[in-house]
């Protein structure tokens, strides 16, 4: 996201309904009009999956996400955990 189009924004969330879903897999999908993200979970020692989560975003939002999310990984890397530094 541009800084200059960066808003002030309220995250509520709720833990009971909006738990952590681990993914050790990621299937990508895409088309000239966007891109879909399917997470999923290896089950146990055998040779299946299962799909956790689905994820759909347009081609822009992609593009920015993957900015974003380089951006992230490179400002924590070597750190312990991502909440290292907040104070």
């Amino acid at each position: 996201m541009d800084k200059k189009d960066e808003k002030q924004v309220s995250i509520n969330l709720n833990l009971d309904t909006t738990p952590i879903l681990y993914t050790d897999n990621i299937f990508m999908t895409t088309n000239e009009d966007g891109v879909v993200l399917d997470f999923g979970q290896k089950i146990g020692a055998t040779n299946q999956l299962r799909i956790v989560a689905r994820m759909g975003m347009s081609r822009e939002h992609a593009k920015k996400f993957l900015k974003e999310f380089g951006n992230l990984l490179a400002m924590t890397e070597g750190r312990k955990q991502t909440g290292e530094g907040k104070n």
